[in-house]
């Protein structure tokens, strides 16, 4: 699924829902020592940039897996919030002196701590904005048709928004998006034909939705 249609849909999320903002307030459940427990389905798609030293370009597919966050309030405004889960990716090297390149697949392991600061008004509809870091690991590589390919881990930063819309007093309906700031330096072993090196800024802008319990 690409990044637009994800986007139109959230669009018209929050357009159902908005005009029923003021509604039903003492519904209102952020507050200071909760916990937030979302089960969602996560969109990670990277817009990617690169420099390869045989020339062409790298190319990152996009993935969608499930996602666990939980969030916890630290203040009746503030909270704290760490996902769980992983995503795969297909990755290439187009247009190289060596020709179009399959670099097989890696999995994504960004553990990211995100700040958030509510809207707490007391209503169904309560967005956030945030700001955060992650470390991101690349394990369990398939090089493709090199002998081999590494990647670096390292840290990056997000900023986040999204919005809790409350069903019940104890669950709600979450919208997540977070704009990652992700590089890693790229070696590639191909055999007989050389090695190569490629720096590759990921980015990706990572949609989750999804449904949560307050405790």
């Amino acid at each position: 699924m690409g990044r637009a249609p994800i986007l139109e849909l959230i669009i018209m999320v929050v357009i159902f829902l908005a005009p029923q903002a003021s509604a039903n307030s003492d519904l209102q459940r952020k507050k200071e020592g909760d916990w937030f427990i979302g089960a969602k389905v996560l969109n990670l798609a990277p817009d990617v940039k690169s420099v390869v030293s045989i020339g062409g370009e790298a190319k990152i597919a996009s993935d969608t897996v499930p996602e666990i966050d939980v969030r916890y309030f630290i203040t009746d405004n503030l909270s704290l919030e760490t996902m769980f889960g992983f995503t795969e990716h297909k990755l290439s090297a187009v247009g190289t002196a060596l020709g179009d390149l399959d670099l097989g697949s890696t999995k994504v392991l960004p553990p990211t701590i995100t700040l958030q600061y509510h809207f707490n008004n007391g209503r169904r509809f309560s967005p956030y904005i945030g700001i955060g870091l992650n470390y991101t690991f690349f394990v369990d590589h398939d090089p493709g048709d090199a002998l081999d390919v590494s990647y670096q881990n390292g840290f990056g930063s997000v900023l986040n928004l999204g919005f809790d819309y409350f069903i019940g007093k104890n669950n709600y309906f979450n919208i997540d998006i977070k704009k990652y700031a992700i590089s890693t330096d790229v070696v590639i072993d191909a055999g007989s034909a050389g090695t190569a090196d490629a720096a590759v800024d990921i980015n990706p802008l990572a949609v989750s939705v999804g449904y949560g319990w307050v405790f």
